[in-house]
């Protein structure tokens, strides 16, 4: 039986599920490859051939692309309408640059390397004139943008006793779903950010929220349905709060020792952020293993390992899953989806955010590595 939106959000009322998703540029294609073996195995298990994720989790998540698949998921979008959607999207906004361009607006190239109006136009298409109090929102929703003028992280929530959602400190219930999402995905250097009348004619100006820890929001969505300050009160505990968090894939840094001691300052400003990226994130896992007895907990390094018997509070206070894939040679020719081998060059286009040309392939890759990790039992453990 589906649930209402009061229902889903009411601490009172059964166990709590999380979906959490990270943010990846057009990598957010390998994400719905996960999220549509998540979708088979659940209309498998509650013998509903019909049952949207929205049905199932109480909370759906995500920051940047990974916020506009959470919220197209909180609407009631099945995965195949998304990935639809997502291929049309993704070949849009990251589209070839025009070659000319006019010389009175160059600056427009220097903020920016994208037109953030294919992105703006899809996101319309898709989310029409709702905002965060939409009653076409079917479950928990959490938008999480970055606030660059305090440089604040901003979880954007529906919930309708919200401090920010309908009070005199914030009006965000009247921010459009497609304005919340442009802000999660406006990542700096590929679009120019996004500006959203927070309340009271403020102005805010909203970049990724991937520039924050959150780009893995999933501790963020835990703090979200957890601390005092957040009007959701669920309770901590393995028996009632559980979290599926659902990566875009990730690069394994290998250079070599003069690679670093050469460096020049350009190669440093391009590899910094996704070496801060990769760091928030791992922390994110590592937090959350920390607090379950997860079977899919990770590898970290040789000194914690897996993290095993390793508990906050001496249990387990949570239920977590995590899958993300190891974008490298071995791991992607393991897969076999290619007639040929996958080789080091094809991992450097498969690791750029902006490559549209490989969203149908990184959705396979998705695919198969969701048939490969994820299991039947994963959900039974839920």
């Amino acid at each position: 039986m589906k649930k209402t939106l009061h229902e889903h959000l009411d601490p009172q009322n059964g166990p709590k599920r999380i979906l959490s998703l990270d943010g990846g540029g057009i990598r957010g294609a390998l994400t719905l490859g996960y999220l549509k073996k998540i979708e088979t195995i659940l209309r498998a298990k509650e013998n509903d051939p019909d049952l949207l994720l929205c049905d199932y989790f109480d909370l759906i998540g995500g920051t940047s692309t990974g916020s506009i698949i959470a919220a197209a998921l909180a609407i009631g979008k099945s995965v195949d309408e998304i990935a639809a959607l997502y291929m049309k999207l993704g070949g849009e906004i990251f589209g070839q640059k025009e070659k000319w361009y006019n010389p009175l607006q160059t600056w427009q190239f220097l903020k920016a390397s994208y037109d953030y109006k294919a992105l703006e136009d899809n996101l319309k298409a898709i989310f029409g004139t709702m905002t965060l109090e939409s009653d076409q929102i079917k479950t928990g929703l959490c938008i999480v943008a970055k606030r660059a003028d305090t440089n604040s992280t901003w979880p954007l929530i529906n919930h309708p006793k919200g401090k920010f959602f309908n009070t005199q400190l914030g009006k965000n219930k009247n921010i459009p779903i497609w304005q919340a999402v442009r802000a999660s995905s406006a990542a700096p250097t590929y679009f120019v950010p996004q500006m959203i009348d927070v309340g009271d004619g403020q102005r805010a100006a909203f970049v990724d929220g991937g520039v924050s820890p959150a780009n893995n929001p999933a501790l963020t969505l835990l703090m979200v349905a957890t601390l005092k300050g957040f009007p959701f009160h669920w309770q901590m505990s393995a028996e009632n709060l559980s979290i599926v968090s659902v990566g875009t894939g990730y690069s394994i840094f290998k250079k070599q020792i003069g690679e670093i001691t050469g460096a020049w300052i350009k190669t440093w400003a391009e590899s910094v952020p996704d070496m801060l990226m990769q760091d928030a994130s791992w922390q994110n896992q590592i937090m959350l293993q920390w607090l379950s007895d997860s079977p899919t907990a990770n590898y970290v390094d040789m000194e914690i390992e897996y993290l095993k018997d390793d508990y906050i509070g001496m249990k387990p206070q949570l239920k977590y899953l995590r899958y993300n894939f190891p974008i490298t040679e071995n791991e992607l020719n393991s897969l076999k989806i290619s007639d040929t081998s996958f080789t080091e060059k094809d991992v450097e286009s498969l690791v750029e955010m902006s490559n549209a040309g490989n969203r149908e392939i990184l959705y396979k890759i998705g695919k198969a590595a969701g048939e490969r990790e994820i299991k039947d039992e994963h959900f039974n453990y839920l």
